[in-house]
């Protein structure tokens, strides 16, 4: 008994505490000091009962302390009963049956206590004082708490149940003292050991989840608990902990990091399986079909299944060849199987992108299949922008650009159409390199040019209004939406200088370009002309007076 005691003294070595342990025992017993006696019941009054302990005064005790849970008393007057003295109150004793009993468990606790005994106690504080606090076990066991041995700063305690160890017996003030930092202090090692062995050893552990939450789930390890981050229950990436696990499940882990500061235990399941990016790295290569599952969908694209817990991505871009895909849902649908092609794929980063839209038949292939150069068609609106419109065709956006949308220069697409306006267009350049097909509608009508030019030709002499003058020339209007440039090399410098917006001028024909509406006037090449006629008719007329001359001379 005593090697054991000196045991147990020996384990309270272990805390170093400022406190002494033999003053806390005293101040704990102060109002104890008396001996276990058996007394006798001599009078019960009101709430108390007078107690004959063989004192010059009786002692007083609690009627509470006489009665069962049903309120019946449970001794009468006379009856003998074991009481403990638990102080005085002018002067008088103040005993307490209960104490007594928890006194006579005591001793017997002590006396039946061996060094195999020194396991955790499940107790329930009762009462507490100055140095801490007074414990009982399920057998109604009477232990000592000092708050130093307590570790928590809780104020409403009373009742609260612990776990416990005993640090020490004093047979002779037949007490126990107990510690929860003992159990606390052995947690910590343990756990620091099995920590270091987990982290150390590099090798797959079973685990049982305690608790799930949004950004993973607490998983608990030979008592250790460790958190497995969302993004490492999957290969896939981030996931769902919820869809995949329910607390209580028996899971594989890997310990992955342990934060020595911070005492977090980081695992992961995924790095405890077979990492399918391994097996596919030689089997996958760009350009194979494969078979997916769509697995989930967003604004942006969609996440495909593999079925060997890994994900590619499919972007919105490559779902159709259709540029206007407003959301991916309204082309696939969540658990929808497809077939798609590899585009990109990369084992060490875990990244892998597949296309819908290579599988199917290019609308531009098909477009050329069916159109040439000269076709008058019909086609949809689907956007307008600063330099034209594009128009959807059989699948394909063409170009309508401004300036052959209208013969008159100043027309803007976005000033004539609205979106989903249906037009009548003519294709006028098809690109197979580019894959572009520009369109027009001017060339659906004759120009303004081309009906002017039938009635007035190259080499015509035409009047017109000066609309602008600029340094490299003149602009002329000659007709309501006719108009005609004569350049500086055309004009005299004099004739430019002296010339003002809105004066008429005369001038000639020189170069029409009618698929451009465009007429080149000059002044220059009139002037000639005229010179020219000025000198045939002179010429003319010298002709005649010779001649006259020559016929009086041979008359």
């Amino acid at each position: 008994m005593a090697e054991a005691n000196k045991k147990v003294q020996t384990s309270m070595d272990d805390f170093t505490d400022e406190e002494n342990f033999e003053q806390l025992l005293k101040e704990f017993d102060k109002k104890d000091e008396g001996a276990i006696t058996q007394g006798v019941i001599v009078a019960i009054k009101d709430e108390e009962a007078f107690v004959d302990i063989g004192k010059k005064s009786e002692g007083i005790l609690a009627i509470d302390e006489l009665k069962d849970a049903g309120g019946n008393l449970l001794y009468k007057e006379g009856d003998k009963l074991e009481v403990a003295v638990i102080g005085n109150r002018n002067g008088k004793p103040l005993v307490s049956h209960k104490k007594a009993l928890r006194k006579q468990k005591v001793v017997e606790f002590i006396k039946n206590y061996t060094e195999d005994d020194n396991k955790i106690l499940n107790v329930k504080i009762i009462s507490k004082n100055k140095g801490g606090f007074v414990c009982v076990d399920d057998d109604g066991v009477e232990f000592f708490l000092p708050r130093s041995q307590y570790l928590a700063k809780d104020s409403n305690v009373i009742g609260k149940s612990l776990k416990v160890k005993i640090i020490k017996i004093d047979q002779d003030e037949q007490s126990i003292v107990v510690s929860r930092k003992k159990i606390l202090d052995d947690e910590r090692k343990k756990r620091k050991e099995l920590v270091s062995d987990i982290v150390e050893e590099d090798k797959i552990i079973k685990g049982v989840i305690k608790k799930i939450t949004s950004y993973g789930m607490f998983v608990d390890v030979g008592g250790v608990d460790g958190l497995v981050h969302y993004s490492e229950i999957s290969y896939k990436g981030h996931v769902n902990p919820n869809a995949l696990y329910k607390e209580g499940d028996s899971v594989s882990v890997k310990a992955i990091k342990y934060d020595k500061d911070k005492k977090h235990l980081s695992l992961s399941i995924k790095a405890a399986q077979p990492d399918p990016w391994k097996e596919i790295k030689d089997s996958l290569e760009l350009g194979d079909t494969i078979k997916v599952i769509v697995s989930n969908i967003e604004n942006y694209g969609a996440f495909v299944d593999l079925g060997n817990d890994i994900e590619g991505f499919l972007h919105i871009s490559e779902l159709s060849w259709d540029k206007n895909i407003k959301h991916p849902r309204d082309y696939i649908s969540k658990g929808q199987e497809l077939e798609v092609e590899v585009i990109e794929i990369d084992p060490n980063q875990k990244r892998l992108r597949v296309s819908l839209k290579n599988l199917l038949a290019k609308p531009f292939d098909e477009f050329v299949k069916k159109y040439k150069v000269g076709d008058i068609i019909r086609g949809k609106v689907s956007s307008l922008t600063n330099f034209g419109a594009f128009i959807v065709i059989d699948g394909i956006e063409a170009l309508l650009h401004n300036e052959d949308c209208s013969w008159d220069r100043n027309d803007k697409c976005k000033d004539l159409y609205k979106i989903g306006d249906e037009l009548e267009v003519k294709i006028i350049k098809i690109d197979p390199e580019n894959q572009k097909v520009s369109l027009s509608i001017r060339e659906l009508s004759q120009s303004p040019v081309q009906t002017y030019i039938k009635e007035f030709g190259i080499g015509k002499i035409v009047k017109g209004k000066i609309k602008d003058i600029k340094d490299f020339g003149i602009f002329v209007e000659l007709r309501d939406g006719v108009d005609a440039l004569i350049h500086k090399e055309d004009i005299s410098v004099k004739d430019m200088e002296e010339l003002k917006v809105g004066d008429e001028i005369e001038s000639v024909i020189s170069f029409v370009d009618e698929k451009k509406n465009r007429i080149r006037l000059s002044v220059k090449n009139l002037k000639r002309m005229k010179e020219r006629e000025v000198l045939n008719e002179t010429n003319n007329n010298d002709r005649v007076s010779l001649g006259d001359i020559i016929k009086e001379q041979l008359s």
